[in-house]
């Protein structure tokens, strides 16, 4: 295991597998990325320089387009970096910047995704006020969004991992992820029985989050759904249950299976029947 203090790059053991075949592997991935490139670059030139295509939809075609070239440029050139160099080793800067930018490409596909699903739902439903609705202001202020959200939002979130130490520095994969980043700080729960110790923490807000989870899906079921061909009882259970289980079922979810909690009620119930007892 290594000093969590002195581990300053990651080994992406995933290349390992690839040497034999580095120069086809190269090569297809160099492809790839010059498609990539050409064909967003290509795509967004034609709707900058064409007057006629300075409408909402193609404004966001065009975000799309350059978050694809954002998404494709955090991972290809280091990709084929990695693949020609010997052994594949980065610093730990390059893979948290790598993380980084990975995701938000990610979010940001999501959301530009989601403004545009918007942008449609408007074309559709209100076609006389459409220019109105996705005025060329509205447009910028959508598109400003798509992109200042993702990348602060996720910055508070990552903020948290800059600040891990890491006792190990292997990640088996071709590119940093958050998650497999995190992973490798985990250094104190190596052994069986801490793993068992957390595990055990956990169960309870588990239990409690599955419980409320079913209650909130029968809710959505029965609102989005048509349920009528289930069965009366079943209809009622569903309704009842959102309302009924998770404020039932969480005080005895906790009460039983927190030790401080557990000891002060058996000591209550100790005392009163000793109370009764006497009485």
């Amino acid at each position: 295991m290594e000093n969590s203090s002195a581990v300053s790059s990651i080994i992406l053991s995933a290349y390992f597998g690839m040497e034999d075949l580095k120069y086809l592997y190269f090569s297809i991935f160099l492809i790839l990325y010059i498609a990539i490139v050409a064909e967003n670059v290509i795509l967004i030139g034609v709707i900058y320089t064409e007057k006629t295509l300075h409408q909402p939809m193609y404004f966001l075609v065009c975000n799309l387009a350059a978050n694809g070239l954002y998404g494709s440029t955090a991972l290809l050139p280091a990709l084929l970096k990695n693949v020609a160099s010997h052994p594949s080793e980065v610093s730990l800067a390059s893979c948290r910047t790598q993380i980084y930018c990975i995701h938000t490409y990610a979010i940001v596909e999501f959301t530009i995704l989601g403004v545009m699903s918007y942008d449609r739902y408007v074309a559709i439903c209100h076609p006389l006020r459409y220019h109105t609705i996705m005025s060329l202001t509205k447009v910028y202020k959508l598109v400003a969004f798509t992109w200042i959200y993702p990348l602060v939002a996720f910055l508070i979130f990552f903020i948290i991992t800059l600040q891990l130490r890491f006792c190990d520095k292997t990640i088996d994969k071709l590119y940093c992820i958050n998650y497999l980043l995190i992973k490798l700080s985990f250094c104190a729960l190596s052994s069986k029985e801490s793993k068992l110790k957390a595990l055990r923490t956990c169960t309870p807000h588990l239990f409690a989050i599955i419980n409320y989870f079913v209650g909130c899906y029968f809710e959505i079921l029965q609102s989005r759904f048509d349920t009528s061909h289930l069965p009366y009882r079943t209809q009622v259970f569903m309704s009842l249950y959102f309302l009924i289980f998770p404020p039932i079922l969480n005080p005895a979810i906790y009460g039983l299976s927190i030790q401080a909690i557990r000891v002060k009620l058996l000591k209550l119930c100790y005392n009163k029947n000793r109370i009764l007892s006497i009485q």
